[in-house]
């Protein structure tokens, strides 16, 4: 597996293998990989000639407040679990490279930027849209990856590349769980080893009301959610899948299939999201 530096290094191989007629996956990461990053890394495999991840954790899509500096960096984990799934090159530039300085074109998809998670964290799918095609032009991949566990950001990311003609497949892949349903995230690091018994609790909800018929079925949702220890709501809602708008309230005790359940929470430094399709 090859570790590639800079942009110009890795279009050249990207280019190399478009020219030899290889399809080419990628699986954009922030790093700090586990298995779910591993499954889309696997997913890309089965799909692609060859297959690209990229670890760059991206200053544009953290506030001021948020935790860029901290988050976890392990690059050799990293590097070793992606070749252990089959990547054929690793992505790892440097913020220099992809933000050049004077740097002052950004990308952002009106209206679904500025729900649920963008609500509490302004600018932030900005800087998600800006850096993903920033690394789609550079690696020029048929089709790239995105866990379901970010809904909001699979959306904005299939939104930004119907409305700029990328030509590029956005495949969204199932949330994997820890054994407790606790959705696999980098973040999960910051919770205690009592909170990290209590966060699965907010899957457990989610999953009750995504089989609930109840008309106030957000309502009880928090609910359960706010009984966990510890736990603060950012949201809850019940969405449109395509359009991330809030399904309007049902008029019998029924809720539409297919909507979306998502809700954002924070136990202690963690900051957790998950969602469900309502079945």
């Amino acid at each position: 597996m090859k570790i590639i530096k800079t942009p110009t290094a890795m279009s050249d191989l990207a280019s190399s293998w478009r020219r030899r007629g290889l399809t080419i996956g990628f699986v954009p990461t922030m790093g700090a990989l586990h298995q779910g990053h591993a499954s889309l890394i696997r997913r890309a495999r089965a799909e692609n000639d060859r297959v690209t991840a990229s670890v760059f954790v991206n200053p544009a899509q953290f506030g001021p407040k948020e935790d860029f500096l901290r988050y976890p960096r392990p690059f050799a984990a990293d590097c070793a679990l992606a070749a252990q799934e089959g990547a054929d090159a690793v992505f790892h530039p440097e913020p220099a490279d992809v933000y050049p300085r004077g740097s002052s074109t950004f990308v952002e998809v009106a209206g679904l930027s500025g729900l649920l998670c963008g609500a509490f964290r302004p600018g932030h799918f900005r800087g998600v849209a800006t850096v993903v095609l920033k690394l789609l032009n550079i690696v020029q991949p048929d089709r790239a990856y995105f866990g379901e566990k970010d809904y909001q950001q699979l959306v904005v990311i299939k939104s930004m590349a119907r409305d700029l003609a990328l030509p590029v497949r956005v495949v969204g892949c199932p949330t994997v769980r820890e054994s407790d349903g606790l959705a696999m995230s980098s973040r999960n690091a910051y919770l205690s080893p009592a909170q990290r018994l209590w966060a699965p609790r907010l899957h457990e909800a989610l999953a009750w009301g995504a089989r609930s018929s109840r008309v106030s079925l957000v309502a009880a949702v928090r609910k359960r959610i706010l009984g966990i220890p510890g736990a603060s709501i950012d949201y809850v809602s019940l969405v449109d899948p395509d359009t991330l708008a809030p399904a309007p309230a049902p008029k019998a005790q029924a809720v539409r299939r297919g909507l979306r359940l998502l809700a954002a929470v924070r136990i202690g430094r963690a900051r957790l999201i998950d969602n469900v399709i309502v079945s």
